[in-house]
């Protein structure tokens, strides 16, 4: 881009008559530093990020905000972006992360990509080369709002100081309004240096990203109401729109009353308690058979903040094909877009589910509850991994057991997956019970995620313990933000490592589709343990199932971040399994076996 912009500009308010407090003369401040009170007036308390050359600026005044904005320097943007991740999700507030210009702006993309896809709110700010030399392949000059505009919510360039504080209010209003995703500002580095006497009487003007989403129209609830009264065989469908919501309490009251069984995707777990009696458990690739089974059985299905991800709903023209589709979400984008919908609910979760409480009477649907659970019987014990083979190896299983007796015990804890096969072991093998206790990278499935977004976790929450679940893959994208979980004194990191010596589920699709050529699969690592104690963390190592447990234990009750090497067996494998292009309803549930 050569011109400057702000796509959605917001009038100055000089035309006003001003309050008689307001002409006392302010004093001017640097561009950078109205950042940082733009920041301070949107409540942040942290940032993550990395300095430079065009984002110098605000590093010089963030000096004198240092006790009331905490900087937390990562080892690389990527994980900086990632940590404000794990903020936003455990807290459901936008995380902010930081960078400069060219590479510092880039290493930046794939977090933002990730925030797109999992509705994250983020705002990413970065510098930018001063505006004179805009266009003209300066040093460290990237294009950076052009790269990132399909991937965010909305993204501005400023150049000029005085227009920064409606700028930084209306980025933090669209991050978190509606479906929350990532915004990025781009600021000149001429921007940060120029002085102005900041205006913070702005007029938002953001009339696409409207804040109050409503419910639906009645017409729309009465017609779900109906639907779902009427229906032999109902299933509801949650979604993570449920947790962002704020919904769970009314999903359960709404389930409760109308006795419908409740399945969870891979976002949506923790929407819904997996030891309530009407939990059944989550759908798709790797869902339960008698989870898949009963959505193709369904009359009725009712979708709660759910995007029908093709994860979720395989050849999506054979997904559900008995069931009239009640979809509630706000977005109005994800409505038909995968999975034809007989009624629309656009809204949020939480105001559209109280709608249908008063328009659904009770209901009783144990005898489908039954013939569900009946399914779950005869299939789930085919699982070869709920049955322990005859070896002395250590199991991925035997990792997951002990870690969902210990968190299920005590309590006081957030998960974050990585991915791969460690990741959906953790969603199929732990039993998740509150909402924002399991966060892992979905819709993007980014291989690094976990270790930076328990960082920001953390510090998020100082008083709980973090788990970070990932495997020996993944682990070493972004291990070196080790060293700023060490910097920063941050003692609640567990970092659980399912080392299998392969990129595991790519290893696994070789194994069942191409004839077992493993190619580029095999992976080496130093010894995670020694790493760990490298970067002045607690590390174990554990190869045996008589160690798991133990180690677990010990790693909870150290005063300090750990990491646990757990070596298990290198080519267990996660079932269930819809191979690509098929029905849900057709599924492998081991090397030689389809259901």
């Amino acid at each position: 881009m050569t011109n400057d912009r702000i796509p959605h500009p917001i009038p100055h308010p000089a035309s006003r008559v001003p309050h008689p407090a307001s002409r006392i003369p302010r004093p001017a401040q640097t561009g950078a530093q109205v950042m940082c009170e733009a920041l301070l007036r949107e409540n942040v308390e942290v940032m993550f990020g990395i300095p430079g050359g065009a984002i110098m600026p605000f590093y010089h005044a963030m000096w004198e905000y240092r006790d009331k904005l905490r900087h937390v320097l990562c080892r690389h943007e990527q994980g900086a972006g990632h940590a404000a991740e794990g903020y936003a999700r455990s807290t459901g507030k936008p995380g902010v992360c930081v960078a400069t210009s060219g590479p510092g702006a880039t290493n930046l993309v794939t977090p933002i990509a990730n925030a797109w896809m999992d509705s994250t709110p983020l705002v990413a700010i970065t510098g930018q080369v001063s505006s004179t030399v805009l266009g003209k392949d300066a040093f460290q000059e990237t294009d950076i709002t052009g790269i990132t505009l399909p991937i965010t919510k909305h993204n501005y360039r400023v150049s000029r100081a005085e227009d920064l504080p409606s700028v930084f209010h209306e980025a933090f209003h669209i991050a978190r309004s509606g479906r929350p995703g990532p915004v990025l500002i781009d600021v000149t580095k001429d921007a940060q240096q120029a002085r102005v006497v900041p205006d913070w009487d702005v007029t938002l003007n953001a009339p696409g990203f409207c804040g109050d989403a409503g419910c639906g129209t009645r017409e729309a609830v009465q017609q779900a109401a109906r639907l779902l009264t009427n229906a032999s065989k109902p299933l509801i469908l949650a979604g993570q729109g449920v947790i962002i919501s704020g919904a769970t309490n009314e999903l359960r009251a709404f389930a409760e009353r109308t006795g419908i069984p409740v399945i969870t995707t891979l976002q949506g777990i923790g929407a819904f308690p997996e030891d309530h009696p009407l939990s059944i458990g989550m759908p798709g690739m790797h869902g339960w058979v008698h989870v898949n089974r009963a959505i193709q059985e369904c009359d009725v299905l009712l979708s709660i903040g759910a995007r029908f991800d093709d994860r979720v709903t395989g050849k999506a023209s054979t997904f559900a094909p008995h069931a009239r589709v009640i979809h509630i979400d706000i977005d109005p984008s994800e409505i038909g877009k995968n999975v034809k919908v007989a009624v629309a609910i656009i809204g949020d979760a939480r105001l559209a589910l109280l709608a249908l409480l008063d328009e659904t009477p009770v209901r009783d649907a144990a005898t489908w509850l039954g013939n569900i659970r009946d399914a779950q019987a005869t299939h789930q014990h085919r699982q070869p991994y709920l049955r322990r083979p005859d070896t002395r190896e250590l199991m991925p299983h035997d990792v997951y057991a002990a870690l969902d007796a210990a968190l299920n015990e005590r309590g006081g804890y957030r998960v974050i997956t990585d991915v791969g096969q460690h990741q959906m072991w953790a969603a199929q093998l732990i039993e998740w019970r509150r909402p924002r206790t399991h966060i892992t990278s979905g819709g993007a499935g980014t291989m690094g995620f976990a270790v930076p977004a328990a960082l920001g976790a953390a510090i998020a929450h100082p008083d709980e313990t973090i788990w970070a679940i990932v495997g020996d893959g993944g682990f070493q994208m972004t291990n070196q933000e080790l060293a700023t979980v060490h910097q920063e004194g941050i003692r609640n990191v567990k970092v659980a490592i399912v080392n299998n010596g392969y990129l595991g589920m790519v290893r696994q699709w070789q194994q069942l589709f191409e004839g077992r050529r493993y190619s580029g699969t095999p992976l080496s690592g130093p010894g995670f343990a020694n790493l760990a104690e490298a970067y002045g963390l607690r590390g174990f190592t554990i190869d045996r199932i008589e160690g798991a447990a133990d180690a677990i234990r010990e790693a909870w009750d150290h005063d300090g971040s750990a990491v646990l090497d757990f070596r298990v067996e290198r080519e267990a494998n996660v079932f269930p399994l819809v191979p690509p292009g098929n029905s849900i309803g057709e599924m492998i549930t081991r090397e030689e076996t389809h259901a």
